[in-house]
This record gives C-alpha cells, structure tokens and sequence, in this order.
C-alpha cells in the first residue's frame, strides 16, 4: 500500500474514441521528449487498437503508465467485442477504466458489473481505475454524496479489503465531463472527494488514488489540486494533445510528491519504479 507522504500525484488521460495508430505515435513522441516531473504519475489510455503500439513505442525506465478504457470481467469466452482483462494486461495495459458514466449510460453497465470488472481486474495484477459520480438532477436535489456513496460501496464489494489499497478511484461529476460540461467550484467538489476517502478508508483502503475529473484545464488545475483530499486528475479533451497534457503536468510539478522536491526532474534513462513495484 502507498503511504500518503510517498503517494504520487496521478495525471491522466482517456482518448476515448479517438486516435489512429499514427495520431497516438505523434502523442507519445512529443511526451517522450518532456522530461516527467518528480512526484507525478503520468498515465494514458489509448483505444484498445492502439494500445499494444504505444506501449511498444514507449521506452523501458519511462515513468509513463498504460491503461485500457474498458474490459469484460470474464477470463475468456463468447463476449463478441469484448476483450478480458488478461488480453489488455498482454497488450500493455496497467490500469483498468471501470464504469465511466459513459458505459453505464450508453451500454447498460450497472453497479455490479462495475463490482465484477474490478475484482477481475485485480486477479489479473491490474490496478482499477473505479469511476463514480452522480447526474446534475441529483445534486441539484442535494443527493450527490448519497448517491456516489452507494455507487462507490457497491463497486469494492466484491474486493477483499486488503485489495482496496490497489485501486484508484476517479470522481467525475457527470455534470462536468463532456463539451456541455460545467467547470465545477472547488466547494462542489470537495466535500465528495472527503467522503470517498473516507469510504475507502472503512473498506479497506486508503486508495492507492482518488482522482478529480471533469471540465479540468490549465486554468482551473492548481485549484483543483488544492483539495487535501484530491490525489491527481483525470483529464479529457485539455489532453488529448500532448501539448495541454504536459502543459497540465508542468502546473502540476509543483504540487507533487511529498519530499520529492518540485524542481527535480527525472530523465528517461533514470530508472522508476516497475508496474510490480506500484502493486
């Protein structure tokens, strides 16, 4: 389990649907020639079809992590579209997206799949990326945390709470996320981001990370990182060039990584710690 003082502060991004081969080999060209702050845990996730080519294209000692946007709970079997999270851990995947409101809005995925998919996830050595987050009508009624509290509890019940530490949790407002999407004040944040820390925590954890999604920029980064209870972002569209990704990663290096002083900088030929030694 990563301890507050060492936990690193996570930086990522979901292409989503977006990116050929060639547009993911021109991102990850003109990432790897930033050199990763200290602290700062970088992560992407291509779409399943490029994920074995950005892995391939990314050196051995890179700080940079790989995700998959979504997999099936099932180790293998009749899933016609679907991959298993043993075929995304081959192709380069460290984390695993589970439950963006995307999923469970457009294909029908519930609370206990969400459940399921991370407990796979987990067996197969991968670390969850667990998304939460309510609708604009509930908070406008006041509902928000009721809401992500279930939604949270359901998704780690399947999970031994000495498996709790390894996941990661992203609060993304579904209200925020999108090209309608509303920045959020950071006191329409915080008191959420408490509570699935503490929700966690009595489960079993703390996380490994709770992340702030949705509406996230360069203008409004620094605030969001002010939270205590926020440890890292999960961006859209702002990074889905590498320039506004690293242009957020620069803002975010002063910020990172207790006792990992802000101008200290790692160069890819320094050694970082294994996807082993993150789990």
């Amino acid at each position: 389990m990563i301890s507050p003082k060492s936990r690193p502060l996570w930086v990522g991004t979901s292409w989503k649907m977006n990116k050929t081969l060639a547009e993911a080999g021109s991102f990850v060209d003109e990432l790897l020639a930033f050199n990763i702050p200290s602290g700062v845990q970088p992560f992407l996730l291509p779409p399943h079809t490029a994920l074995a080519r950005v892995r391939e294209r990314i050196p051995t000692g890179s700080p940079i992590l790989l995700g998959a946007q979504n997999a099936h709970w099932a180790e293998e079997g009749a899933w016609t579209g679907e991959i298993s999270m043993r075929m995304a851990k081959d192709a380069g995947a460290t984390l695993i997206e589970i439950g963006h409101s995307e999923r469970r809005e457009h294909f029908g995925e519930t609370d206990r799949i969400v459940a399921l998919k991370a407990v796979a996830a987990v067996a197969q050595g991968l670390i969850p990326l667990i998304c939460v987050g309510e609708p604009l009508a509930v908070r406008d009624v006041g509902g928000a945390e009721d809401f992500v509290r279930l939604q949270l509890q359901i998704a780690l019940s399947e999970l031994a709470s000495d498996e709790i530490s390894q996941v990661i949790i992203a609060y993304e407002p579904i209200w925020a996320i999108g090209e309608q999407g509303i920045p959020p004040r950071l006191d329409q944040i915080t008191p959420v981001m408490a509570l699935i820390n503490d929700v966690v925590t009595t489960a079993g954890g703390p996380a490994r990370a709770v992340l702030y999604g949705g509406s996230v920029n360069p203008q409004n980064a620094t605030e969001l990182l002010s939270d205590p209870h926020t440890h890292g972002l999960f961006i859209g569209r702002a990074a889905w060039e590498a320039s506004g990704f690293i242009e957020i990663l620069k803002l975010c290096a002063p910020l990172a990584g207790a006792g990992a002083g802000p101008s200290t900088i790692y160069s890819r030929n320094l050694p970082w710690p294994t996807t082993a030694a993150l789990l």
